[in-house]
């Protein structure tokens, strides 16, 4: 059986790390990468793992694969604090492993539990690799919604990461504030000029997408919030691209 290394990266994470590194207790070796938090972080992190680091935030590409140069095992489990291995999960995982994959990785559906509860269309099942091989996976240097690219062929795990990102609606605006900064400042570096458009039409096709599309409508008020501050994303996004872009005013 391929042994596995669980990666987590983190600061102030004292309300979450530890129902996280709870349901990974049965992985090979568990990693954490903290920041220097200021609560309870480091210490509860030490209950479950030796194997605890703590670095200056560089940026979540960088953090995510300076913690990866310290994994001891060729199959990589990455993990955000706020993301919870669901049983179900943790059984496909070891499945797989067990049949020494040759795959470079799997994209994993994620399950994030909203206002009270889980949305399984809003959102869903919105897949991301998170279980790799440490040689044939690495991290893009994306400043905001960092993904591991893969050099090989990758396959789908069915069971769902569960994902508490947001305690509270004001939780949702704040990373709304920080991520929307990232990635105008992305799009600006990148050469895309600001078009109205898109300020108007992005954020439109978002709630589309998910209210509609994805019928977010199933998921109730939870799943209108969630598509309503999915579109504001974009229009923040986008307004912030103008202001970064727009020719400084003339002098009179």
């Amino acid at each position: 059986m391929a042994k596995l290394t669980v990666v987590i990266i983190c600061l102030n994470e004292e309300a979450i790390l530890e129902k996280c590194l709870a349901a990974v207790q049965w992985a090979d070796e568990i990693v954490v990468l903290d920041s220097f938090s200021t609560d309870r972080t480091v210490e509860l992190a030490q209950q479950y793992t030796t194997r605890v680091f703590q670095n200056e935030w560089q940026g979540y590409a960088q953090q995510k694969t300076l913690a990866l140069s310290h994994a001891s095992h060729s199959w990589i489990l990455s993990l955000d604090a706020d993301e919870v291995v669901s049983p179900e999960l943790a059984e496909e995982i070891r499945s797989v492993l067990a049949r020494e994959p040759n795959l470079a990785g799997y994209r994993v559906p994620r399950m994030t539990f909203y206002l009270g509860r889980f949305l399984r269309h809003c959102w869903y099942p919105d897949f991301k690799v998170r279980l790799f091989q440490k040689t044939l996976g690495r991290w893009s240097d994306h400043e905001v919604h960092e993904s591991v690219l893969l050099e090989g062929p990758s396959g789908k795990l069915e069971h769902p990461l569960l994902h508490y990102s947001f305690p509270t609606v004001q939780d949702h605006l704040r990373t709304i504030q920080q991520y929307t900064s990232l990635g105008a400042a992305s799009l600006a570096r990148s050469g895309r000029s600001f078009s109205l458009a898109r300020l108007l039409g992005s954020p439109l096709f978002m709630f589309l997408q998910q209210y509609v599309g994805k019928r977010g409508f199933l998921d109730g008020i939870p799943g209108l919030v969630a598509s309503v501050l999915s579109a504001f994303h974009e229009f923040v996004k986008y307004a912030k691209l103008y202001e970064l872009t727009r020719k400084a005013p003339e002098r009179y």
